[in-house]
């Protein structure tokens, strides 16, 4: 499952460990007279520790059993980020069971003997036989034997599944409001996320320290196969390929290489389930996990209800990990991948793990190379446009890290020459050859991200997990800031020339067939029933618990949203940041390619320009001295230029980006190597089955083959462009009505100086607001005296779609994804309540109708989704979405699964009561703010609203039926028109099948990419 982004590093000022206690009283009872020496007992006291100047105002808790809490107060809407974290990853899988940590997590929303379950003295029964069935099947090879056996594990758990309640632990974190559950595995971790709101934290504790505490396998060889899927998706992709070669390169004996996270097919073929529940008792104990909890919550109230549940669990010894050492690497270890994809270069050098302060030191190397604007390999290869494109990235893991270098070639570019180029750079760091500032300013500009990163409950609470699985207490973590500032040009030059040596892994991706992919065999498997009207004791129990309720908030953007007219043509919509000390600022223009596919162009070139002042390098670096950065961006209907960073640094920087706007020194040189890198990006999209599938394909269906997709230049117009007519346009842009939006800390207009604002976290310092936004705008953004309207907007008409057809395109896959496609009514503000509740209901997650029909019942996909998704704009069209991806031969039973519940949706009151929950809960804790107020209002206007529509939604599905439902689903859904869009391989598809559907034609690339 998803791993999501976690936060690096938070800054700090002064840090000091300290030692706390909380309480809270608890109530008394009267006592009787004859027992008037009794004492009122007292409640329990929380120990707990904190860091001076934190800026996350952490409290740390170990409770009695040894689990570690860290909890953070932010109150910027009533949800809590919840994570779980335990010190087990891939790293800890028994050699002879790879992927089992990995299988673990996906067990461990099956539930327990409470939750889950319906009757589970009978279950139980069920289940020591498919586990006793799973170690005579891993112990056979014999082929006849094998099939006997599976054909028994398959009946056994058709028994068992009836007594069960499947996705009870998904229905439950519904009906409670949560949002984002998901789990991730990795080398070192498996950690558990919801999305809570904060009146749910018994409910939540409840059921996660339930889950924690007992592990119960049922729907086994269903969630298995999903498992395969998984497995399909990664041979089907080629990056994932890439990294994986690389690692085995890097690490020859310790786990990070030896092993996969996801396993091997020899292994998922084969599993244990005894071996998977030995391996939750011997590392899921409270002394090796962590709760991190971000948002809205009481401290103490939070600590008590934590331990409550947790502290139940018991503790128990976790076994030791001892490394493997590796040898050092003497010269350089090449592999080769091949695979559908376009060509590229990857290179990987081993570090140290995260304790060593070489890890810190790379953290920088890492920036100094790239860091989006002024490393050396964003000005001396992706600027200079030497290669298509370039990066680099790490990945630090507590016995090692990996420092990752990687290119992808321009249009008769050899891999090698990429290799070289990239390697290149590495020994200007081993010199010390980039200037002295760059690492002053990349150390603002991780405070910057930092910054940014405390308005996010996810980066919070994640930067708890990192600390935990780094096994680092929070004072060394924040520490590594001050640390981190330390480090000098001689610290970086000493770590690169002693890791940066001769050795290291080089891996070439070739476009090609791969034809080392094995062969995964799609077992028989019949479906398992659901139970869909059935919930467990334990299940009402949780959801009747007494909660406070939380009314929502909606925006009213009257009130929200500050405006003022800087000129005709020309006004300002304001929302102030209130928070710190950073801003947004946006030009908006109704204007887009669909009226010139040039604009495109226009803004992308500019990257490539400078000044009559700076080079485009230099402005680069002068944006990132600043700690600003800009783009301009140009979609099918709309501009977007903006500029974000530092508001005390706006004004230089809206200076600079005004001067180049205004004034871009063409370079034909540029624009000859960005048109021919333009042709090989399209040469590339050819080879990238999401944008064949889901670009190309579903644009070429809905409009045709002249599509916003298929709208751009020529090779022979490309070619014939000169440098005057992109900046022409670029240099247009201001002078066409517009609009601006600023979120940030200065006032709508005039002075202000009585408040103060904090420029970062960590230094201590402010300073007093300078000039209002309407008096810089005014002062600086440069536009005629009269402003030019923008023509008018330019749209592709949508086709009828009429007939039942099914295009395919052949790319050499294992899997097949289908994605059926039904033509809806015109954008109505009216059905959208309905819409909503049907989508939560149907197919928008996973506690839904086709998730629970398709996966946990039958099996067929890791991934399957349906949604009725609304236009994004007034006028246009609605469509139904859904999509299945899967083993190429079970292709048949996929499609047919779908399409049965597209045509006759199965009726649930439960599932209903769920989804009506979910939704009014989400939405009474889900609240607008920051500059997301602004951009709101943007999406309104653009859909004919002046206000909130989610208001509509909360009020109007508090009293809908399935009845409802059904009435949309019939009206809207089933029997409709609908075309079925394929990709997958020419060998594996069965058209026989696909025949069924509707007519069948193959698209080729050019029809469907223009070129």
């Amino acid at each position: 499952m998803k791993k999501p982004f976690l936060l690096l590093l938070p800054a700090v000022a002064a840090l000091a460990l300290t030692e706390c206690q909380s309480s809270k009283t608890a109530a008394t009872a009267t006592a009787p007279a004859a027992t008037q020496a009794a004492e009122t007992p007292k409640a329990k006291e929380y120990k707990y520790t904190t860091v001076e100047g934190d800026p996350l105002k952490t409290r740390i808790y170990t409770l009695d059993n040894g689990l570690t809490v860290y909890l953070s107060d932010y109150d910027d809407a009533p949800r809590i980020q919840t994570y779980v974290a335990v010190r087990a990853g891939s790293k800890n899988d028994p050699a002879n069971a790879t992927g089992l940590a990995h299988y673990l997590e996906h067990m461990v929303f099956k539930g327990t003997s409470r939750l889950g379950a319906q009757n589970y003295a009978a279950e139980q029964q069920e289940l020591a036989k498919i586990e006793g069935l799973y170690e005579q099947y891993r112990g056979t090879r014999d082929a006849a034997l094998r099939k006997k056996l599976y054909h028994q594990i398959d009946s056994v758990s058709g028994v068992a599944a009836k007594y069960a309640v499947a996705n009870e632990y998904d229905k439950l974190m519904g009906a409670i409001g949560a949002k984002g559950s998901n789990a991730y595995t990795s080398n070192e971790q498996t950690v558990y996320q919801e999305d809570i709101p904060s009146n749910r934290i018994e409910q939540w504790a409840s059921v996660q320290a339930e889950r924690f505490g007992e592990l119960v396998p049922r729907l086994f060889h269903t969630e298995l196969e999903a498992v395969y899927e998984e497995k399909n998706r990664g041979l089907d992709n080629d990056f994932n390929k890439e990294f994986e070669a690389l690692n085995r390169s890097l690490f020859k004996k310790h786990e990070y290489g030896t092993q996969t996270t996801i396993g091997t097919i020899e292994h998922l073929q084969n599993p244990s389930i005894t071996e998977i529940k030995a391996y939750f008792d011997k590392y899921y104990v409270p002394n090796n996990m962590a709760v991190t909890m971000s948002g809205d919550l009481d401290y103490d109230q939070t600590i008590r209800l934590v331990d409550q549940y947790f502290g139940k669990l018991k503790t128990k010894p976790v076994p030791a990990y001892t490394p493997a050492q590796e040898e050092p690497i003497q010269a350089p270890r090449v592999s080769e991948v091949k695979g559908p994809n376009a060509e590229n270069v990857m290179i990987g050098f081993r570090f140290p793990g995260t304790a060593s302060k070489d890890a810190l030191t790379l953290r920088l190397i890492d920036k100094i190379l790239t860091n989006g604007q002024a490393g050396l390999i964003d000005l001396n290869l992706n600027q200079q446009q030497a290669v298509l494109e370039a990066a680099s990235f790490t990945e630090i893991n507590n016995d090692y890290s990996t420092h990752v270098l990687y290119g992808t070639p321009r249009q008769g570019q050899k891999l090698e020459q990429v290799r070289d180029l990239l390697l290149a750079q590495l020994d200007k760091v081993k010199k010390g050859d980039f200037p002295d500032w760059l690492i002053t300013a990349i150390i603002n500009n991780e405070q910057l991200q930092r910054t940014k990163s405390y308005e996010n409950n996810e980066s919070r609470a994640g930067a708890f997990v990192a600390a935990f699985v780094a096994k680092q207490n929070w004072k060394d973590y924040l520490n590594q800031f001050e640390e981190f500032g330390k480090l000098t040009k001689e610290d970086v030059v000493r770590v690169a020339n002693q890791y940066y040596g001769p050795g290291y892994a080089l891996v070439y991706k070739r476009t090609g067939k791969d034809t080392s992919t094995p062969k995964v065999i799609k077992p028989a498997i019949t479906p398992v029933p659901v139970n869909r009207e059935v919930a467990s004791e334990y299940y009402q129990q949780v959801v009747s618990m007494p909660t406070p309720e939380l009314q929502p908030v909606f925006v009213d953007y009257q009130k929200d949203i500050q405006q003022t007219q800087l000129k005709p043509g020309l006004p300002l919509f304001y929302t102030q940041n209130k928070e710190n000390g950073l801003f947004d600022l946006y030009y908006v223009l109704d204007l887009g390619t669909n009226n010139d596919p040039k604009l495109g162009l226009a803004a992308n070139y500019l990257q490539y320009l400078g000044t009559g002042k700076y080079s485009a390098a230099q402005l680069q670096q002068e944006f990132y001295k600043l700690g600003c950065s800009f783009s301009v961006n140009s979609g099918a209907d709309r501009i977007f230029v903006s500029l974000s960073g530092l508001d005390k640094n706006l004004e230089p920087a809206l200076q600079l980006f005004e001067q180049l706007l205004a004034n871009p020194t063409p370079d034909a040189k540029a624009l000859k190597d960005m048109v021919a890198g333009v042709l090989k990006s399209r040469q590339d999209a050819k080879l990238n089955k999401s944008v064949i599938l889901q670009q190309g394909m579903v644009n070429y269906v809905k409009y045709g083959p002249q599509n916003p997709f298929t709208s751009q230049l020529s090779e022979k117009e490309l070619k014939a462009l000169k440098p005057a007519d992109l900046t022409a346009l670029t240099k247009k842009i201001p002078t066409y009505e517009h609009r601006v939006l600023y979120y940030g800390p200065r006032k709508i207009d005039g002075f202000d100086t009585q408040e103060e604002i904090s420029d970062g976290p960590d230094n201590g310092k402010s300073t007093f607001i300078p000039a209002g936004i309407a008096t810089i705008l005014k002062n600086l953004h440069r536009t005629p005296a009269k402003l030019t309207p923008t023509p008018p907007a330019k749209d592709f008409a949508e086709l009828p779609l009429k007939d039942r057809k099914v295009y395919w395109v052949d790319y050499n896959m294992v899997q097949a994804e289908i994605l059926f496609l039904t033509k809806g009514e015109v954008y109505n503000k009216d059905i959208v309540p309905t819409v909503s509740l049907y989508n939560e209901y149907f197919g928008g997650n996973m506690g839904s109708i086709v998730f629970q029909e398709l996966r946990e019942s039958k099996a067929l996909a890791y991934s399957a989704t349906s949604r009725y998704a609304n236009a994004d704009k007034a006028g246009r069209s609605n469509y139904q979405l859904s999509y299945i991806g899967t083993q190429a031969d079970k292709l048949p039973e996929a499609m047919a699964g779908m399409e049965a519940l597209l045509t006759d949706m199965p009726a649930a009151e439960a599932n209903l009561t769920i989804a009506r929950q979910s939704i009014r809960n989400s939405i009474a804790t889900e609240r607008i703010t920051k500059s997301d107020i602004l951009f709101s209002y943007e999406r309104a206007k653009r859909l004919g609203l002046d206000y909130d529509l989610r208001r509509d939604v909360y009020e109007k599905t508090a009293s809908m039926s399935l009845d409802d439902l059904k009435k949309f689903q019939q009206a809207k859904v089933k029997g409709q028109p609908q075309t079925i869009l394929v990709i997958g391989s020419k060998d594996r598809l069965n058209f026989k099948e696909l025949a069924k559907y509707g007519e069948v034609k193959q698209l080729t690339l050019k029809e469907i990419f223009g070129y």
